[in-house]
C-alpha cells in the first residue's frame, strides 16, 4: 500500500480539525503525550528495579 502523498495528508488533517475542532484536538494530543510520557517512565523504572532484585537475589545464594 502506498504512502499517502502531502497533499492526501492536508486533505485528511482538516477532515480531522472538521470533527474534533482545533481546541479538542490540542487537548487530544497532550493527553496522548502524557501518556507516552507515563509509559515510557514506568518502562525504564521496571528495567531499573529487575537488576537490583537479581544482585539481591545472587548475593544471597552465595551467602
Amino acid at each position: 500500500m502506498p504512502m499517502p502523498g502531502p497533499w492526501e495528508l492536508l486533505i485528511i488533517l482538516v477532515i480531522v480539525i472538521a470533527i474534533f475542532g482545533a481546541s479538542r484536538l490540542a487537548g487530544i494530543g497532550g493527553a496522548l503525550g502524557g501518556s507516552i510520557r507515563e509509559f515510557r517512565k514506568s518502562m525504564k523504572d521496571d528495567n531499573e528495579e529487575k537488576p537490583k532484585a537479581e544482585t539481591k537475589a545472587e548475593g544471597e545464594s552465595n551467602a
